[in-house]
């Protein structure tokens, strides 16, 4: 009769503590769901509020329109220039650049000047083109510090006046 009633206050005591713990693990269940959903909500509120690909270009596109004074904006004169094809620097023959540049002037004396020496200025380009390496010229900030070099060399070349601006309508390399 005691292994009997043993058992019986074994089984009433382990009935209880079976929906205790189911209650538990659900309520910690529920917690950690509720968690993570927060987690994903505050991920993507951060992502919707960091700025996407198009408003960083707009952004800058804005920036560089401000830092331009209202001079600047007008195009001058442009002077073609005939194609230049030149081998890169250190590549023995095997990688070529093929250029196309126009030379934005203001004024007519400059463009005079440019056309009487065109072929001083050619030569002056085709060795700064020449003494360029293929990875110099490759990325945009290659061929900006390219175009910056190009105006400055010819520049001091010059005595009537300046280049504005250097454009590339045509940079081919290989």
């Amino acid at each position: 009769m005691a292994d009997e009633k043993k058992e019986a206050t074994t089984d009433s005591a382990s009935a209880p503590k079976k929906p205790t713990l189911f209650i538990a693990l659900s309520v910690i269940n529920m917690i950690i769901v509720l968690g993570v959903g927060v987690m994903i909500y505050l991920g993507k509120k951060k992502e919707a509020s960091q700025p996407t690909i198009d408003d960083v270009i707009r952004g800058e596109h804005e920036a560089q329109q401000k830092d331009v004074p209202e001079s600047d904006q007008f195009i001058g004169q442009m002077v073609p220039l005939e194609t230049f094809l030149v081998n890169l620097a250190g590549s023995r023959g095997r990688a070529l650049a093929k250029v196309n540049m126009e030379l934005e002037v203001e004024g007519e004396q400059v463009l005079e000047e440019i056309e009487k020496r065109k072929p001083q200025i050619r030569d002056i380009i085709i060795i700064l083109l020449s003494s360029k390496s293929y990875a110099q010229v490759e990325d945009k900030d290659g061929k900006e510090h390219l175009r910056e070099e190009i105006r400055d060399t010819v520049n001091a070349f010059l005595t009537k006046g300046k280049i504005k601006r250097v454009y590339f309508t045509e940079f081919i390399s290989n």
